[in-house]
């Protein structure tokens, strides 16, 4: 009897494991939610649904997304943090929520070691941008214009401590320049000033900036990217213009918490570049003027970069004494 009992406890601590990897294997067996830190209608929330769709085709399970706008993510990633850790709640949200955001908001939460990146969906660069309506086509003739207005021109960011800001700070520095930064809360409201007069220069978002551009109601520059954006192929990039070093894009990426289990993980990463491989992912991101996130870069190699980007931006904003 004894060594009939020891037999059945060994045989099922021997299936745990094969139990366990079942679990993950037939994962999603319900709902998945994707948190995104951002209102309906917005950049963020339009690439969600459109990851939401094409894994509910392929799944054919429920993908909710659910909008906890403000706090620079810290309501969509507390949502997370409080659900069960079980692979059915991600967050979805722009880079800045782990490279910027933790220079200017008090996060309850440590966003390397509470936060753990599944993949990146978009990229975008930021692109310059000038009142049309002044004598300038070109940085050549930006930075002419500046140094022929000592203390007289400005630019926008749409919020303090964002790449919009440190980029601005890194070109008025890379290229002796005095102009002054103004922030404010979101592109919207800086653009309006920019198309009023009111400021003159702005490094912003190509989802925004580009309405505006093709309509003529603001002139693109140059663009941060390492090539020349395809939505717009007549604006040089800052490195055709000698300033290589300011190259930089903005992504969009989906996090899990670090203790989801790795196979979940696995497939929910499989899931996002079936998702940004489809045609309608990519027309919808071409609308925002964004290009697909890397299909070839790994979790751990994206963890990586953020890392690096958020050490950059600390040392950028430390370099100001910034202060939120």
């Amino acid at each position: 009897m004894t060594l009939t009992r020891r037999a059945c406890v060994t045989a099922l601590l021997a299936a745990l494991p094969c139990t366990y990897a079942l679990a993950q294997g037939t994962w999603p067996n319900r709902a998945i939610r994707i948190v995104v830190p951002a209102p309906a209608g917005g950049a963020s929330d339009m690439i969600a649904r459109t990851v939401a769709e094409s894994i509910r085709q392929d799944t054919k399970q429920t993908v909710i997304v659910d909008n906890k706008p403000g706090a620079g993510g810290i309501l969509a990633v507390e949502t997370m943090l409080g659900a069960s850790r079980d692979g059915y709640t991600f967050v979805l949200s722009p880079n800045s929520l782990v490279t910027e955001n933790p220079y200017s908001y008090k996060f309850r939460f440590d966003p390397f070691k509470d936060l753990a990146p599944v993949a990146e969906v978009a990229s975008v660069p930021l692109v310059l941008i000038a009142d049309p309506r002044l004598p300038i086509k070109n940085i050549s003739e930006l930075i002419a214009y500046v140094k022929a207005h000592p203390g007289k021109t400005s630019y926008a960011s749409y919020s303090p401590g964002t790449i919009s800001h440190i980029k601005g700070m890194q070109f008025n520095k890379a290229a002796g320049l005095d102009m002054v930064h103004v922030g404010y809360k979101g592109s919207p409201p800086a653009l309006t000033d920019l198309m009023g007069g009111q400021i003159q220069f702005m490094f912003d978002g190509m989802g925004t900036t580009l309405p505006m551009a093709q309509s003529g109601k603001v002139r693109p520059l140059a663009v941060t990217s390492a090539k020349r954006s395809p939505y717009l192929p007549d604006v040089p990039t800052l490195a055709e213009a000698g300033y290589g070093n300011l190259s930089q894009i903005m992504g969009t990426s989906v996090w899990s918490t670090p203790d989801v289990p790795q196979g979940i993980r696995n497939r929910m990463r499989e899931e996002l570049l079936k998702a940004v491989a489809s045609p309608s992912m990519k027309s919808q991101l071409a609308a925002l003027g964004m290009d697909v996130g890397s299909t070839t870069q790994t979790s751990a190699e994206l963890e990586t970069a953020l890392r690096q980007d958020n050490e950059r931006t600390g040392k950028a904003l430390n370099a100001i004494n910034y202060k939120p």
